[in-house]
């Protein structure tokens, strides 16, 4: 085994080096993120903690967070985690709940508890909950180019127009849909982005189909082709 040193020159402890490696393969993976994810209409609780702190799910450091005690834990994980469970249990947040199972099997679940591995939200309704706390990036949050007109610091910036070029550029396959019904459900997903939203926080179904109309390349309708023709 390699061994490493201290700013004293002494060796660290194997358990000590075993840690500063472990933490090190976190750091690496964190930013490799797979874009597949974006595909993604509802994720497990432990998937959407893992993706708002920068981690793929699947990545090492995601793979094993669940088994690996608080203080090793990708940075961020446990508070989103455990925010992202309450909103599901009160409501805030759409989903399902699943609770835990003392006994490892389908009898004897533990009343008011959360699985965080078999429990879903749904990724819209996450976002939403982000927005209404004040967080806007990372991940399940498109990012936007510096074009003057997509800048929501810009005093001329308009959300819709905004929408409405990022769902162009987004769907570039409607995969058997109308594009339509590709853009709608692309902007549904991104709805808190961009202000499409209603008091509640539910997506505005009148606004979304404005920014479809404008985004739409084939406002003339018709079937689409499947993806063979």
């Amino acid at each position: 085994m390699p061994t490493a040193t201290a700013s004293t020159g002494k060796p660290l402890p194997v358990r000590r080096y075993l840690s500063l490696l472990k933490k090190k393969e976190q750091m690496d993976v964190s930013d490799e993120i797979s874009e597949n994810w974006r595909w993604c209409d509802e994720l497990t609780i432990v998937q959407a903690a893992l993706l708002i702190v920068g981690i793929d799910p699947t990545s090492k450091a995601g793979a094993s967070c669940e088994r690996t005690v608080y203080s090793e834990q990708p940075k961020g994980y446990a508070p989103a985690k455990i925010a992202i469970s309450d909103a599901l249990q009160s409501g805030k947040i759409r989903g399902k709940v699943y609770q835990n199972d003392s006994y490892g099997n389908s009898v004897g679940a533990i009343p008011g508890s959360v699985d965080v591995d078999a429990s879903v939200v749904s990724v819209g309704s996450v976002k939403e909950w982000l927005v209404s706390r004040g967080f806007r990036k990372g991940f399940l949050f498109p990012a936007l180019e510096p074009t003057d007109y997509l800048d929501p610091g810009n005093d001329r910036y308009a959300p819709k127009l905004a929408a409405a070029v990022q769902a162009w550029k987004a769907v570039t396959d409607p995969n058997g849909k109308h594009p339509k019904q590709a853009l709608m459900k692309w902007l549904r997903e991104n709805a808190a982005t961009f202000g499409l939203t209603d008091d509640e926080g539910r997506p505005n179904e009148t606004g979304i189909e404005e920014v479809a109309k404008v985004a739409n390349w084939k406002p003339g309708g018709g079937a689409p082709k499947t993806p063979s023709e």
